[in-house]
């Protein structure tokens, strides 16, 4: 049985542009005889040469002959083309169509918005700090490492001394630094100097800084170090001064900031790691000093970053002491979450200003042994009226009234 859809006519596209309606199969055998007289490649070819000769004959030298060029050759490569979309499509064929696949370019992933914490009222804070600082008058103000060199020495040797000076200091008051390091000065404070003096004078010459007899070693090693690897200067990074013996972070953002005027982070001792646990400036409670310089460094503006170390120093030194703070004159008190708080508990030193004295301490020491033989003078009392008879504690009683 004939099928229908080989009774119908296609339009066809001559090379004339007429159309005409053709019997499916009288189409198929005119193209089937016309393919195998002449090659269609070939001829496209030949066709192509012929402009392309005809067009370099030509050399236009304006514009639009140019342009008309290339339409007439895009017309030729073309004309191929119409031939094949002329073929009859036969409705049972399924041959699936290429398809081509773009993909759209995106720069980037998109980023996720992470919030920036953030103390809640930390400039309010910083600015009631900057207040209280405005006098200038805190050890660290006139003893620090910035005022314990010379400033009429070299720049190595300035460089030198603000080092020593920041090694002396660890656990060290400022008083007890500058004066130190005063003596230190006036002995040579020269990496050949110290290399040049013996351990005992050189103990003599920073006593009685904390740790003294340690902080001996470390300065001889670190001279030597100084000298050898870095010609008698110190390191201008942080990773070159923590190698130094008795160098930590802290001292070497100290170092870089003071000595080579970079900002590399926060030097944070203690009152800078006590004071931002008390204010709440950081997201959880740290117990080190470096975990605070990270928690510090994650938000407070760099900007600060070189002077929140003397502001809080000095805060520190005058109002915020390790031992009952003076929360009363502080302008933070309303919004400080450790105002009026009570400090940790823990013993004068002695000798300090803070350590009563000796008649006083020899008059608490009297009196509490007078209270402990009261109280051991009741509990015997106690223990004999628990084992004697009724009758013998009367016959006691009225000896006692008569008597």
């Amino acid at each position: 049985m004939t099928s229908p859809y080989f009774m119908q006519t296609r339009s066809v596209i001559t090379r004339s542009g007429a159309t005409g309606c053709t019997p499916a199969t009288s189409l198929r055998s005119k193209l089937s005889s016309r393919r195998r007289d002449e090659d269609p490649v070939s001829s496209v070819a030949v066709k192509v040469e012929v402009e392309e000769s005809r067009v370099s004959e030509q050399r236009p030298s304006s514009a639009s002959s140019l342009t008309g060029s290339h339409e007439l050759l895009h017309q030729t490569t073309l004309q191929p083309k119409a031939e094949t979309e002329a073929l009859p499509v036969n409705p049972h064929s399924r041959r699936r169509r290429q398809l081509k696949v773009e993909y759209e370019e995106d720069d980037g992933l998109p980023q996720i918005k992470t919030e920036r914490w953030e103390p809640t009222d930390w400039r309010k804070q910083l600015g009631f700090i900057l207040e209280m600082r405005s006098g200038r008058d805190a050890p660290v103000d006139n003893m620090g490492a910035e005022k314990c060199y010379d400033t009429q020495a070299p720049a190595h040797v300035r460089r030198f001394q603000v080092l020593v000076s920041l090694m002396l200091s660890s656990q060290t008051k400022d008083q007890v630094t500058a004066a130190a390091m005063q003596k230190l000065r006036a002995h040579g404070c020269t990496v050949e100097n110290v290399l040049a003096t013996d351990d005992e004078t050189l103990g003599k010459l920073i006593y009685p800084v904390g740790f003294w007899r340690t902080k001996v070693k470390y300065l001889k090693l670190t001279s030597a170090m100084l000298q050898k690897e870095f010609g008698g200067d110190i390191p201008n990074s942080v990773e070159g001064l923590v190698r130094l013996p008795g160098v930590g972070p802290k001292m070497a953002h100290l170092a870089m900031d003071i000595a080579w005027d970079q900002v590399s982070g926060i030097g944070v001792d203690t009152h800078v790691h006590r004071i931002s646990n008390r204010l709440g400036w950081l997201r959880k409670q740290t117990k080190t000093p470096e975990e605070t310089r990270r928690a510090l460094e994650e938000w407070l503006p760099r900007d600060l970053w070189s002077e929140i170390n003397w502001l809080l120093v000095g805060f520190g030194q005058q109002v915020c002491l390790p031992v009952n703070p003076l929360c009363s004159v502080c302008l933070n008190q309303h919004s400080c979450p450790s105002a009026h708080k009570s400090s940790p508990a823990k013993r004068p030193k002695a000798g300090s200003p803070r350590s009563p004295s000796p008649s006083t301490s020899l008059k608490i020491k009297a009196e509490r042994g007078l209270e402990a033989a009261v109280k051991d003078e009741v509990k015997k009392t106690k223990s004999l009226a628990a084992h004697v008879s009724p009758t013998t504690q009367r016959r006691r009683i009225k000896t006692k009234v008569t008597s």
